[in-house]
């Protein structure tokens, strides 16, 4: 069974990353792969009540991250419709592409501590359609934005999933994650962000042609604003919804699109059908990436098997027993994520090591935080903000592999070294 579902795993895994050679959607590869994964365990374990149980619960997993990921992309898409990211474009006054990387890398850095690396993914890439024409140059700027947003989501308890793990499971507390890894994050972001930005030195701003006349006459300024700041309010909100009551995120996303909705309807409702349409949130509903999100749900039910089979586990358990070194055993798990979603990965770490031999704050779970929240920059489908950069700017596997994996490599080990010597100076 294990040989079969890591050829099957491996299969699907080349399909997805050689999609423009083949001319087969990845959410197809993923379906197949997830489908047959599934199918092969589900016969070989032949326990029809384990196996529901099991697909239930990964269900479950998959479903919270692609409700969340639904609510935020129609969440852009309303902001978008009412022209609200004019609010930030208008203010932008540089003409130097290497100067609006960095402004956008810094921005994305510091928005993902607040909001999770997904979201800041989706709101910057949308941003910047805003302000490039080119699609050239826009795929060097998301793919900055999914290195500095992993970067940024790793120093902060409520930035990464596997941050948010790890603090709510009682290894990390807020201020010892931000003083021991927020400097090795900003060095992972800023070895690539120097790189790419010397690339595309002297290059000027190519600014999309501006929005027709049609939609501009349907929103007023005040519309376009309250639009943006709510917007913008409800995502930066959803983790402070969930540090309160402790619900889910996708509850919190789910609750501020209602309220969003109801806002919406509001302030349009004495315009007239043909005005009012293209500013609902109906129809900006049926404007989100729905390949994206069928994608999402057949890469991480795929994941999942890896999983529930214990080949995680038994990764985990061979590394300690064959490398023996703490720190190079994160630094591997670190990039392995970049090859399987770092969620698993971290669950499986903190089944394997107990609070008891390493506790709060210790070196282990500071710089885990890091290794499997910024490993998964070294490639595109090593996370849910490269996943999410991939289809909505429709970038290619080996285009990034070729011009930005060595990149995001070099930032990994630059920051990983920065923690060690910091851990070293300071213990």
């Amino acid at each position: 069974m294990i040989i079969a579902i890591v050829t099957i795993f491996i299969l699907a895994y080349a399909a997805i990353a050689l999609e423009h050679p083949i001319r087969i959607n990845k959410s197809a590869s993923a379906l197949i792969g997830a489908g047959l994964l599934w199918t092969v365990y589900a016969l070989a374990v032949g326990d029809t009540a384990l196996v529901e149980e099991q697909l239930g619960h990964s269900l479950i997993e998959t479903a919270q991250i692609v409700f969340f990921l639904m609510g935020a992309m129609t969440i852009v898409e309303v902001i978008d419709a009412h022209n609200g990211f004019e609010v930030i474009t208008s203010r932008i006054r540089t003409t130097q592409l290497a100067s609006l990387m960095w402004l956008i890398g810094a921005v994305a850095f510091f928005l993902s501590s607040i909001l999770d690396n997904l979201t800041t993914t989706i709101v910057m890439i949308s941003l910047v359609q805003k302000l490039l024409d080119r699609h050239d140059d826009r795929l060097f700027f998301a793919c900055i934005v999914v290195i500095a947003a992993n970067a940024g989501g790793a120093w902060s308890p409520i930035g990464d999933v596997t941050t948010t793990m790890l603090w709510i499971g009682g290894q990390i507390t807020t201020l010892a994650i931000i003083e021991g890894v927020f400097l090795a994050s900003l060095v992972n972001m800023l070895v690539p962000l120097l790189v790419v930005s010397w690339m595309i030195r002297g290059r000027l701003v190519i600014a999309p042609p501006a929005v027709n006349a049609g939609t501009d006459r349907h929103t007023t300024e005040f519309e376009r604003n309250l639009m943006f700041w709510m917007g913008l309010g409800i995502l930066v909100a959803v983790p402070v919804f969930k540090t309160v009551t402790h619900l889910p995120p996708y509850v919190g996303i789910l609750f501020g699109l209602g309220l969003l909705w109801l806002v919406g309807d509001l302030v349009h409702r004495d315009k007239d059908e043909d005005t009012r349409k293209p500013l609902s949130l109906v129809h900006a509903l049926s404007r989100i990436d729905l390949g994206s999100l069928v994608f999402f749900i057949g890469i991480l039910l795929a994941v999942a098997t890896l999983q529930h089979t214990g080949l995680l586990a038994s990764l985990a358990q061979w590394l300690d027993a064959t490398v023996g070194r703490l720190d190079v055993i994160i630094v591997l798990i670190g990039l392995v994520s970049a090859v399987v979603d770092n969620v698993p990965i971290v669950a499986a770490a903190m089944g394997m090591y107990s609070l008891e031999q390493y506790p709060a704050d210790s070196f282990l779970w500071e710089f885990l935080a890091y290794a499997a929240g910024t490993g998964g920059s070294i490639l595109i489908i090593g996370s849910a903000a490269g996943v999410a950069a991939m289809g909505l700017e429709r970038i290619h596997f080996f285009w990034y592999v070729k011009r930005i994996s060595a990149l995001a490599l070099l930032g990994y080990v630059a920051g990983a070294g920065v923690y060690l010597v910091q851990y070293a100076l300071m213990h």
